[in-house]
């Protein structure tokens, strides 16, 4: 599924103008980054939880050379499944 089929989704649904849908989808998605980038975690009930976690810096290798490399400290964002969403992905029909 892309933003285009979101916005068409929510045109569908809701009745609005494939503007004012468009619109909607953006401002969630602002929403979504500004609440990230400011560390927050984002639960969503049904659905699940966004959270921005910190990685050390670490040491690694290139596996084209073998030589040791430091790999610097990032920030990660990782998606944990609820489990109504587990459930749906794995009932069997």
């Amino acid at each position: 599924m892309t933003k285009a089929d979101l916005i068409e989704s929510v045109y569908l649904t809701t009745g609005f103008s494939k503007k004012e849908s468009a619109a909607i989808v953006e401002m969630v998605f602002d929403l979504m980054k500004t609440t990230l980038e400011n560390g927050e975690k984002i639960k969503i009930a049904g659905f699940g939880n966004f959270v921005v976690n910190e990685k050390a810096a670490r040491r690694g290798r290139n596996p084209q050379t073998g030589d040791e490399i430091e790999i610097s400290a990032r920030k990660i964002l990782t998606f944990k499944p609820s489990q109504v969403l587990k459930s749906l992905l794995n009932e069997t029909n």
